[in-house]
C-alpha cells in the first residue's frame, strides 16, 4: 500500500506542477507528513501572514493602535483585484480593519500599507524569535511588482502580469526563486501556525484575533475544497503570482487536533487559472489531514 507521501507526489505529478507540502498536529508531537517540506519555497502572498502577527505583536506591546485610522487613496496603493486597489475614491479604516482585509481577501495595498506602519525590522524579529531560520520577508507586494516589471522589460505591473501569463515565452523571474524573493519551508509555515494555534506568540486576545480573521478567508478553492463540510473550519492564507500557487491553513475538526498544513505548487504552465492545480492543492491537504487527524482526549 502506498503511503500518504507517495499519493501526495502522484497528484501533484498529475495536476502538472512542482509540489512541497508539511503537515503536523497542533499537539506538540512530531508526527509529521513531508514532501519536500524543507526545501525553501516561494511565500508570495503568504507574506503576509508573518506581516499579520507582526502587526499583532505590535498591538500587545502597546507599540500600535489597532483603532488608529488612515484614509488611503486607491490611486497610490499597489495594484490589485481586490480591497482598497479595487475601489475609485479615498477609503478611510482602521489598521486593524486593513489588516483583515489584507487576510480575508489578500489585498495588497492595505498590505502594503501596513507593512509601512508595522516596519519590516517588525517581520524579521518575528521570524528570528521563532527560530524561522529559513525564512525571509525581503519587501512587500510593491516592492515584488517592481521586480517583475523590471525582470519581464516592461513598463507597467499589468503589462509584466501579461507576459508571465503567456506560455510560449519562458520568462525566469526573480519572483520564482526563493534565492531572491520572500521565501520560507513549508516545514517553517506549519511550525508557525503551530505556535499560534498554541497560543505561545501572541496575547489570548490577539490570538483569538488572528484565528478568526484567518477563518474568514474568502476563498474556497484550495485547502478549503478539500473538507467541504460545515462541521469543519480552515483557517488559511493563499498566496499566489504567475505559476505560483499556495495556502497555509489550520484545519480544524470538531473533537479532534487542529492540523497545520502549508502547501506551495510550482506550475508547468503559465495560465492565469489553472484549476487542476487548487484541485490539487485541496486533495493533497485531504490527504495529509486525514492521515494526521487525532481526537482530543476526553476529559
Amino acid at each position: 500500500m502506498s503511503t500518504a507521501e507517495d499519493r501526495i507526489r502522484a497528484v501533484f505529478a498529475d495536476a502538472g506542477c512542482s509540489g512541497w507540502l508539511h503537515a503536523r498536529r497542533c499537539d506538540g508531537s512530531a508526527t509529521e507528513i513531508s514532501v519536500g517540506g524543507d526545501e525553501r519555497v516561494v511565500l508570495a502572498s503568504v507574506y503576509k501572514l508573518p506581516l499579520f502577527v507582526a502587526f499583532c505583536r505590535h498591538v500587545d506591546a502597546g507599540r500600535i493602535d489597532p483603532a488608529t485610522r488612515l484614509t488611503v487613496t486607491p490611486s497610490d496603493c499597489t495594484p490589485g483585484p481586490t480591497g482598497i486597489a479595487a475601489m475609485r475614491d479615498p477609503v478611510t479604516m482602521s489598521l486593524r480593519d486593513l489588516a483583515t482585509s489584507m487576510m480575508t481577501v489578500s489585498d495588497n495595498a492595505a498590505a502594503d500599507v501596513l507593512l509601512g506602519e508595522t516596519g519590516l525590522g517588525a517581520v524579521e524579529s518575528l521570524v528570528d524569535d521563532l527560530g524561522l531560520t529559513q525564512t525571509r520577508v525581503v519587501g512587500g507586494t510593491a516592492d515584488l511588482h517592481r521586480s517583475l516589471v523590471r525582470d519581464t522589460d516592461t513598463h507597467t505591473t499589468a503589462e509584466a502580469f501579461a507576459v508571465l501569463a503567456e506560455n510560449d515565452d519562458a520568462w525566469s523571474v526573480s519572483a520564482y526563486d526563493p534565492s531572491y524573493t520572500s521565501a520560507t519551508t513549508p516545514e517553517e509555515m506549519t511550525r508557525l501556525l503551530r505556535a499560534l494555534w498554541s497560543g505561545t506568540v501572541l496575547s489570548a486576545e490577539q490570538t483569538e484575533f488572528v484565528r478568526t480573521v484567518m477563518r474568514h478567508q474568502v476563498w474556497p478553492h484550495r485547502v478549503a475544497a478539500g473538507f467541504p463540510h460545515r462541521s469543519v473550519s480552515t483557517a488559511g492564507k493563499t498566496g499566489t503570482i504567475g505559476v505560483i500557487r499556495n495556502e497555509v491553513a489550520v484545519v480544524e475538526f470538531p473533537g479532534e487536533y487542529p492540523v497545520a498544513v502549508a502547501i506551495f505548487t510550482r506550475a508547468a504552465r503559465a495560465d492565469p487559472h489553472l484549476p487542476v492545480v487548487d484541485a490539487a492543492i485541496a486533495e493533497t491537504a485531504r490527504i495529509a489531514v486525514t492521515e494526521l487527524r487525532l481526537p482530543l482526549p476526553q476529559e
